[in-house]
């Protein structure tokens, strides 16, 4: 049996709706930290570069993967190691946009996952990626541990783990930003942060045992001019045990370094 630990950074991001520059400059401190922190791979929340948009509010500010937004995004990562997983709302010419998370390497797009999990309340808005098929479920390599995504709602759907797990994956990313209820100025932060840590460590906790994986989230963090977003940086081990979680709600980096084993199999 073979064993690779990798340091994986997680980050607790505020990501302004349609603002773009600032998205790119919080990524690009980002990666800066993470680097300084020797992670081999970067995980940023849903939306982490356009912000989670509602296209009805915000109808020009969806992005294509050849986009000005995106090419910038991947020289960000020119000349470093590490992997980085980064958050989008992608225009569908077809159709409402797709929620979109890609993966980059040294200025490459590696490839891309998009949301199949759109809530009801939000089916109007958006396209969800194809419920199976490779398309559903694509599989990333870093430093031969494979891994695979899913995005926030996909929470609530154990296929796309288990569709990872049976696709070779040891590692899931979980990408979120789910949005708080409630009135901005009113918001209770260590009500919503411990009620999206209680979705955490119930759900993923649950599918990494179930499935034999590590599952490590990402979520967006703070307020943005139109909602909050509660943060939380958490990594489970194939037990469901939890190795590693951040503090608070607050804007952070989670740096965790995690041993997987290579016949680490889906149950």
């Amino acid at each position: 049996m073979t064993t690779h630990t990798l340091t994986l950074a997680l980050a607790q991001m505020r990501c302004e709706k349609a603002g773009i520059e600032a998205n790119l400059a919080a990524t690009t401190a980002a990666i800066a930290q993470a680097t300084a922190a020797g992670a081999d791979i970067l995980c940023l929340p849903e939306g982490s570069l356009t912000g989670y948009i509602d296209p009805l509010h915000y109808p020009h500010d969806a992005i294509a993967l050849d986009g000005p937004g995106v090419v910038r995004l991947l020289a960000l990562t020119c000349g470093y190691s590490l992997t980085l997983i980064a958050g989008l709302v992608e225009t569908n010419p077809v159709g409402p946009p797709f929620i979109t998370q890609l993966v980059a390497r040294n200025g490459r797009l590696l490839g891309i996952y998009r949301k199949r999990t759109i809530p009801a309340d939000e089916s109007h808005l958006f396209t969800p990626g194809p419920p199976s098929g490779p398309a559903a479920t694509p599989i990333f390599t870093h430093t031969a541990v494979p891994f695979g995504l899913a995005v926030c709602a996909d929470i609530d759907t154990p296929a796309v783990f288990a569709d990872a797990a049976r696709a070779g994956a040891r590692l899931v990313f979980e990408c979120a930003a789910p949005g708080l209820y409630g009135p901005q100025e009113t918001r209770d932060w260590r009500a919503g942060h411990d009620w999206w840590r209680g979705e955490c460590h119930t759900k993923p906790a649950r599918y990494a045992r179930d499935y034999g994986l590590v599952i490590a989230a990402a979520t967006q963090a703070g307020r943005t001019r139109d909602e909050d977003f509660p943060g939380g940086g958490y990594v489970f081990d194939a037990s469901g045990a939890c190795l590693a979680e951040s503090a608070d709600w607050l804007e952070g980096l989670l740096v965790a370094r995690i041993a997987i084993a290579d016949d680490q199999t889906a149950r």
